[in-house]
């Protein structure tokens, strides 16, 4: 689902506060987010136990996120000839949908983050119509954003923010990788792509969430993978075993379809591997007969997560083709690399679909090499495992 188009303009006045402040709150933006996620956390210490993710957090991961979102919306609110950020909206809604937020936090949000605007820029500069102009802004993406995830929920069938479900493991299967997979019952039909919020309490107390990607066919029970990296992720991969109950969301995520006669390329890196094996499965079950070219870089064969689940399904497609960059190991095997991937050696043809994850760094080099290949924008759809979805623009 994209977020919809936002109704609400900015009165004329506003946008030219907007405009004219713009360069000095984006030139201290970083202050300004991280003052406000302080000031949130004292006076709602339960948030960072309980909703938000401390790592992203001590990263400055979060921060930025914030930072990058309301800057982007903002210029484009004062200059509507700016590309609408839709896809950014609509990814952030998604992922809010699954942590099962709810239109009575916005306020808690737009109180703290007015408190560190002010605190940052002095009340001197942020007069009481910058204050007003701000606000605008603010409640103009709350509300757009508002309007998505209730209808994330409706579309997912249950109430405003009732995205938990207690789920018994069935299955666990430690993968050479050292990847774990979970299974547990699932409901209905999901859509390739899409993703879970796991919620587990720590040791000190704490019941902290994160966001795994499925990769199981389109029905039936739910699988996703964990990379031991992180507080939760550590703790599923040592604790958590068959006949266990996890707290377990209703799966969300963004990804479109890929087109039933397009050629498509599935580009990925690491752990970033887990949502195109669900699309793999999708295509799979579709008995797809288009390209599709299945492009993976990692560190090694060994490091290489769900690899003879790949194989297996790009063996069932009957126009699919594997290759393998492998950074630390040489290799004279036919459609294994050695090195960084390079696009340079995949024919891929301009009205190519290209689903792209992995980290950072590698989502935005490959996208441009993808741009240098002529391949429109709209045919690359990505998918970033940190809140950094900004970086795509």
């Amino acid at each position: 689902m994209t977020a919809p188009a936002t109704q609400v303009e900015l009165t004329r006045e506003n946008a030219e506060i907007i405009s004219a402040t713009l360069p000095l709150v984006g030139a201290h933006i970083d202050r300004i987010t991280t003052c406000f996620y302080q000031r949130l956390f004292d006076a709602h210490p339960e948030l960072l136990r309980n909703l938000f993710n401390r790592g992203n957090q001590a990263q400055g991961a979060q921060q930025r996120a914030l930072a990058a979102s309301i800057a982007t919306f903002a210029a484009h609110l004062a200059d509507p000839d700016l590309p609408h950020p839709a896809d950014l909206l609509s990814r952030i809604g998604h992922r809010h949908a699954s942590l099962g937020v709810t239109a009575d936090q916005y306020p808690i949000v737009q109180e703290h983050l007015f408190a560190a605007i002010v605190e940052v820029l002095g009340s001197d500069t942020v007069t009481a119509d910058v204050a007003a102009a701000w606000d605008q802004v603010y409640w103009i993406i709350a509300d757009t954003l508002i309007a998505l995830e209730r209808d994330l929920y409706a579309d997912a069938g249950v109430d405003t923010g009732d995205v938990y479900r207690r789920a018994r493991v069935l299955a666990r299967t430690d993968d050479p990788s050292g990847a774990v997979l979970i299974t547990v019952a699932g409901r209905g039909e999901t859509q390739p792509g899409q993703y879970v919020s796991v919620g587990v309490t720590l040791p000190d107390g704490a019941r902290q969430l994160r966001q795994y990607s499925l990769v199981n066919a389109p029905q039936g029970n739910l699988t996703f993978a964990v990379k031991p990296s992180g507080e939760v992720s550590d703790w599923i991969a040592a604790h958590v075993h068959v006949g266990d109950l996890l707290d377990v969301t209703v799966p969300f995520g963004d990804l479109p379809l890929p087109p039933p006669d397009a050629p498509v390329a599935l580009v990925s890196a690491g752990i970033g591997v887990t949502p195109m094996i669900s699309l793999l499965e999708h295509l799979a079950a579709a008995g797809t007969q288009s390209r599709v070219h299945v492009l993976h870089a990692d560190r090694s064969d060994v490091t290489h997560p769900l690899r003879e689940r790949q194989r297996e399904l790009v063996d069932r497609l009957p126009a699919a083709t594997l290759e393998l960059w492998y950074q630390d190991s040489q290799s004279d095997r036919p459609g294994v690399h050695a090195g960084l991937m390079s696009l340079d050696e995949v024919s891929l043809s301009p009205d190519t679909h290209i689903y792209l994850c992995g980290s950072d760094g590698f989502v935005r080099a490959v996208r441009d090499q993808v741009t240098r290949l002529g391949v429109a924008a709209a045919q690359v759809h990505c998918e970033l495992f940190s809140p950094n979805d900004w970086l795509l623009g």
